[in-house]
């Protein structure tokens, strides 16, 4: 009883949510799309159905996901960014998410809760960023430069010309202000590292 309910609960969505897939045949943005799906399914262990139904489950369940799929919509052919108005009309995004347009976001970036939080940054593949975090201009020409498989946590701010490294953690309320090398756990205001390559320590960031 419970498989056919679930079949015809996500047969409904299919059906509801379909029209967020013409874009996507369209797009020249397929794989990177297709990366992000394959995140999100994992991290939230959502259960490994078709590719179809893996997307749509995202798309109808989740605004930050249907947020981070606009932002790569944009960045794609015009035949794509066509519908995006009216379908951001017809199924919003999380309103309190901004990404801006200029950003390179490489594959795979998850974003978790992402309510009140501001990316205007390039970032590198398979990047955590949470609620309530600010990432962004000091001036008019320097934003942050963001390695692979960083995670910036609740409250986080990183801003100005900065270059985090590959593997960085951003606790949660630092505040990040200057280059943080790669491999380590950052803290405090303003951030100071406390662990280094699996190794605690306590240096400030120069």
């Amino acid at each position: 009883m419970k498989t056919a309910l679930r079949s015809l609960w996500m047969a409904w969505i299919r059906f509801l949510y379909l029209p967020l897939e013409l874009p996507f045949i369209l797009t020249t943005e397929r794989d990177i799309i297709l990366a992000d799906v394959k995140r999100w399914t994992e991290l939230l262990q959502h259960p490994t159905d078709d590719p179809l139904t893996r997307r749509l489950r995202l798309l109808s369940q989740l605004p930050e996901f249907r947020s981070l799929y606009y932002f790569r919509l944009s960045k794609g052919n015009l035949a794509a960014r066509m519908p995006i108005w009216l379908l951001k009309h017809l199924y919003s995004g999380c309103p309190t998410l901004f990404i801006e347009h200029s950003c390179n976001i490489g594959p795979g970036l998850f974003l978790q809760h992402a309510f009140s939080t501001i990316i205007m940054a390039d970032l590198g593949e398979n990047c955590w960023i949470n609620q309530q975090v600010t990432i962004g201009y000091r001036d008019r020409d320097r934003r942050p430069c963001i390695g692979d498989n960083v995670r910036i946590t609740a409250g986080a701010k990183v801003i100005g010309g900065v270059t985090i490294g590959d593997d960085v953690t951003v606790g949660a309320n630092a505040v990040v202000v200057k280059d943080v090398p790669e491999h380590c756990v950052v803290v405090g205001v303003p951030a100071y590292i406390v662990r280094r390559s699996g190794r605690k320590v306590r240096e400030e960031l120069v």
